[in-house]
């Protein structure tokens, strides 16, 4: 499909209308230097590339697109144009600002967040969020920047109103949408929990050797490769006070003992493994079909990415940034996140 020009990008965001989808550099240029207010992702040489303005990005060469998943390079990046949404106000904080995050989001509006995988911030966002003041009081989004698997990190982010590039800061945009308006989050999780044991955790953290199995201690490892999800493509499935939350597996490390995971657990949720999926597409396709479509942002998880062999497919007619992470309020996995405007 042919990617309108600059000038047509520019006209279109002027005039107030949306953009979602990828561009070419020039064009993203162009309506940074028109003064819109944007949500950007690409790779780091990508974002480097632009000039400064009201924007704020994060480093993945993975997207959804309407035609399907792809992987891009240094000539593209993905456009959301906060500015049609209402004022935007860019921030850039520090581990120990966190949450600011909700705390300086506007009474009727949002904050898009996006931090570092791997980073401060991204652990302690991850174990503390549940907990800030404003935390599920003012919506907040965002996504975990990540890199190409096959080249490592780092995961970066810039503030694009000096164009700095960050391994541990959040850039934040805290977007107005006008009083009475109701900004609305959604997670749209494939996944269920499965019927087998229940686990628990005596300790929060990402990193653990045990797990409580229906009441009794065992090594976490060993379970999780003698029952079959040492692989890790099905997830914890967290109660969260009603909420289905996924804690995704990272690695299984025999050697050590030690289970690694994407998310944090917490004690007194009780986990279960999640059911497999036979059909990722349709399980996520049916998910965004029930009311998503008319979200103004989006975003999908690599896991999903990578054990839907999602490169190429089209999934519920959605675009944005493929994430080493989806924030809701807190940290989730292997889901897909989205917001729109009520």
């Amino acid at each position: 499909m042919k990617l309108p020009n600059s000038r047509e990008f520019v006209e279109a965001g002027l005039s107030g209308s949306l953009i979602n989808a990828l561009v070419e550099l020039e064009d993203a240029a162009a309506l940074i230097t028109a003064g819109l207010s944007l949500s950007l992702a690409g790779t780091a040489r990508a974002l480097r590339s632009l000039p400064a303005g009201n924007w704020i990005g994060g480093t993945t060469p993975y997207f959804m697109t309407v035609e399907g998943g792809t992987v891009v390079g240094d000539d593209r990046v993905f456009v959301t144009n906060l500015s049609a949404l209402g004022s935007v106000t860019v921030a850039c904080f520090g581990p120990g600002e966190l949450d600011r995050i909700s705390g300086d989001a506007p009474e009727s509006g949002f904050a898009l967040a996006i931090m570092p995988a791997e980073s401060e911030c991204h652990g302690s966002f991850a174990l503390d969020a549940p907990f800030y003041p404003q935390a599920f009081i003012k919506p907040t989004v965002g996504w975990i920047s990540g890199y190409l698997l096959s080249d490592g990190g780092p995961a970066l982010v810039f503030d694009g109103r000096n164009g700095t590039s960050h391994t541990n800061r959040v850039v934040v945009a805290h977007v107005d949408l006008g009083e009475g308006a109701l900004a609305v989050p959604a997670i749209v999780n494939p996944f269920r929990a499965g019927s087998g044991e229940v686990l628990s955790f005596s300790e929060p953290g990402f990193v653990h050797t045990m797990v409580m199995v229906d009441g009794i201690a065992m090594p976490f490892a060993e379970y999780c490769v003698e029952e079959g999800f040492g692989g890790g493509q099905v997830p914890l499935v967290g109660d969260y006070g009603g909420a289905a939350i996924n804690v995704s597996i990272r690695e299984v490390d025999r050697n050590t003992g030690e289970v690694h995971l994407y998310a944090p657990v917490f004690p007194g949720v009780e986990y279960r493994f999640a059911e497999p999926l036979y059909d990722y597409v349709s399980a996520l396709a049916e998910g965004i079909s029930a009311g998503q479509q008319d979200a103004f942002w989006s975003c999908n998880c690599i896991l999903n990415f990578l054990f839907g062999h999602l490169e190429g497919k089209a999934v519920g007619g959605v675009a944005g940034p493929v994430t080493f992470g989806e924030i809701a309020y807190q940290l989730v996995n292997q889901t897909f996140v989205s917001i729109r405007k009520l």
